[in-house]
């Protein structure tokens, strides 16, 4: 009986390690996983307001950490460096759609979504020349210290993404349901003939969604920058990623996007983790290619037959 209790005790401890593991890269996943969200969202808005996918999204990001970190170069508190940089992304957001989107309204959705990735590699090309090719980091929210659970270490600053992440779904929650250009989004997105015969500008209403997608990627790319560092080509890949989350959910559904988000992010971690870091990057693609195959719709998107 002796001899069992070593043997039992390093049992324990290997489950115990076992599970720290399995915590932390759940936690990095997550928090990993709600800039997707996010991203995801911003690509879903758009989509729902014009079915064109915005393949700029990605520079939104970008712009949110790389200006928030000029900003605060220039002398300018943490504060008002984040407002002045979700401020330039919504401008360029509304500036894409004025200059770029709308004069080719009636071109195909082919043609708009060309539009999108010229100016995304437009936008990434200022950027360089701009802000340069370096990496750099923003200051934490709340400091540097771990914060230790179950085995596993959380940053404070997943803690600001999570929860700045919910913030931002309970307000866009309540903002299309109880505003009337949040209604009128949702209009737009249900029947777009329906809604302009009912008075609804949609082209107005698709002007809206490119600010309100560039504010969501500027918020994650600001959210984010504390842990993963941003640099001016950041948005090439977190871009794709939201994209795949909104994929994996199903375009056009909110809330496919944002447990699309999550989910992106807890399988590459978990993959990173359990397999290899070096495949990491390539887990979405892998994920968005058996979606097509498998389940098109995705996870949350509309399904129906077409009677032919």
């Amino acid at each position: 009986m002796g001899a069992g209790r070593p043997l039992l005790v390093i049992t324990a401890g290997c489950s115990g390690i076992m599970f720290a593991e399995f915590l932390q890269y759940l936690f990095s996943g997550m928090t990993i996983g709600a800039t997707y969200a996010l991203v995801g969202l911003g690509f879903a808005i758009i989509y729902n307001a014009s079915h064109v996918i915005n393949f700029a999204q990605g520079e939104f990001v970008m712009i949110g950490g790389m200006a928030t970190v000029f900003l605060i170069h220039i002398g300018l508190p943490l504060p008002v460096a984040i407002l002045g940089a979700v401020a330039l992304a919504v401008v360029t957001g509304l500036a894409l759609e004025k200059l770029a989107v709308e004069p080719a309204r009636n071109a195909d959705v082919v043609t708009l979504i060309i539009i999108t990735i010229g100016a995304s590699i437009f936008l990434r090309g200022l950027a360089q020349v701009l802000w340069g090719k370096e990496f750099f980091a923003l200051p934490a929210f709340s400091g540097n210290d771990p914060i230790h659970l179950g085995g596993a270490t959380l940053l404070p600053q997943s803690l600001w993404v999570l929860g700045i992440t919910l913030a931002i779904v309970v307000a866009l929650a309540w903002f299309f349901k109880y505003t009337l250009i949040g209604k009128a989004i949702l209009a737009t997105a249900c029947n777009a003939d329906a809604a302009k015969m009912m008075g609804i500008n949609t082209q107005f209403i698709l002007f809206i969604s490119f600010g309100l997608s560039a504010l969501l990627g500027a918020v994650a790319g600001i959210i984010v920058a504390p842990i993963t560092l941003t640099s001016y080509d950041v948005g090439i890949m977190l871009g794709l990623k939201g994209f795949v989350a909104a994929v994996l959910g199903g375009l056009g559904s909110a809330v496919g996007a944002i447990v699309g988000g999550l989910l992106l992010g807890i399988i590459e971690a978990m993959a990173a983790g359990y397999i290899s870091s070096d495949y990491k990057d390539a887990v979405p693609f892998v994920i968005i290619l058996l979606i097509l195959f498998f389940l098109p719709s995705g996870l949350f998107g509309a399904r129906g037959t077409e009677r032919v």
